[in-house]
């Protein structure tokens, strides 16, 4: 979906392809006729934005391979589909029973993080539209916390230099900007927006909305750190940091933690494959619900799990909704944007869709929620 901002400018809001992830280009267009298309006509809306997510074989295939990109387009044509941004941060199409960090690997100091995401920006220069004044590709706070060192960093600041360099002559080739957004995660070396208002400064530009590389703000992993959004955002004006893309799903809350009706709640929530780390606030956390226990209870919990905003969690779990209200009235509610891009990354449902049907309803659903919320900020939708 488009919005026009009082200043003129496009928003762009849609949804993140890993909620139906795929393993190849023709899982990758199944998801697209059975749930993305089907969503953008329930929603009415003449085109909606669909932020794609590519395995790393996927990623290689669709950047040497004209055919394959071209199959890929007409799928989007026909579906009324647009794609101004790519989820860049998993590398693989994971098969284990379980994840876990592994998920973040390989990291910014591996040739194949870079790699990948020297594909995806290839990919999403031939795919953005053409009136879209940028695109963006969101990637991993750099790796999970251990091991990391000196060396490390300077291997992460090498490969971004490469991608920076990469990126420019991308916009020479093409005329299309792309650029990079760092997201912030629980566990990771860049946990807190501090972190990576600290990490990111090099990259600032002059003028806001111009730099390569800036923040990925997401709304859920904002909350589940218990980080005030009022905070985040002047630590990132000082900074000189652009928000690149907003990622906009909230996060569960156990205020009582000796609730163990709430505590079995929470632990079902999301998938085991993957970490779901709790937070405590004013407190520790711990890198997976299933320890949760070695936490003391005595203040709130959060974990990262992304949960719709339009329905709430069981009793007597809540939701960061507040977190995330906050967060788009700064994004978008003053004078100037401060950023373009908004996504819809929800995968964690309070009962799991059974089919593609349902899923797409439940999407619906929850972009016909952020819709009303953007107009009610003043944002005009785009016929």
């Amino acid at each position: 979906m488009r919005f026009r901002h009082q200043d003129g400018s496009t928003v762009h809001l849609g949804y993140c392809a890993t909620a139906h992830p795929a393993a190849d280009l023709d899982e990758l267009i199944a998801g697209l006729d059975r749930c993305a298309g089907p969503v953008r006509s329930a929603l009415g809306v003449p085109v909606l934005g669909v932020g794609l997510w590519f395995p790393h074989r996927l990623a290689d295939r669709l950047a040497n391979s004209p055919a394959s990109l071209s199959k890929l387009r007409r799928a989007l044509h026909r579906n009324h589909l647009e794609v101004v941004t790519l989820n860049g941060t998993p590398h693989a199409y994971f098969t284990e029973k379980v994840v876990g960090s592994k998920l973040y690997c390989p990291d910014w100091t591996e040739p194949e993080r870079l790699r990948y995401t020297l594909d995806l920006i290839d990919v999403l220069a031939d795919l953005l539209p053409s009136d879209a004044a940028y695109g963006s590709i969101s990637t991993t706070p750099l790796a999970w916390r251990v091991p990391w060192s000196k060396v490390r960093n300077r291997a992460a600041r090498e490969a971004f230099d490469r991608v920076e360099q990469h990126i420019a002559r991308t916009e020479t080739r093409t005329g299309r900007k792309i650029r990079i957004a760092v997201e912030t995660e629980p566990g990771c070396v860049l946990e807190m927006v501090g972190q990576a208002a600290g990490w990111l400064d090099r990259y600032a530009s002059p003028y806001g909305g111009a730099s390569r590389i800036g923040v990925g703000l997401d709304t859920c992993h904002l909350a589940v750190q218990f980080e005030e959004p009022a905070e985040s955002f002047e630590l990132l004006w000082r900074a000189g940091v652009d928000v690149v893309k907003a990622q906009l799903s909230v996060a569960p809350t156990l205020v009582d933690p000796y609730d163990a009706a709430g505590r079995y709640l929470l632990s079902q929530l999301g998938s085991a494959k993957y970490l779901r780390q709790v937070r405590e606030w004013g407190g520790p956390g711990v890198d997976d619900v299933a320890r949760a226990n070695d936490l003391s209870g005595h203040a709130a919990w959060r974990m990262h799990a992304h949960l719709p905003a339009h329905a709430a969690p069981p009793d007597p779990l809540s939701a960061t909704i507040g977190v995330l209200d906050d967060c788009l009235t700064r994004l978008v509610g003053g004078g100037h944007p401060l950023t373009h891009h908004l996504e819809s990354e929800v995968y964690a449902w309070p009962r799991a869709p059974k089919s593609q049907q349902g899923l797409a309803k439940r999407l619906t659903k929850e972009l016909s929620w952020l819709r009303d919320r953007l107009t009610g900020l003043g944002l005009d939708e785009v016929h």
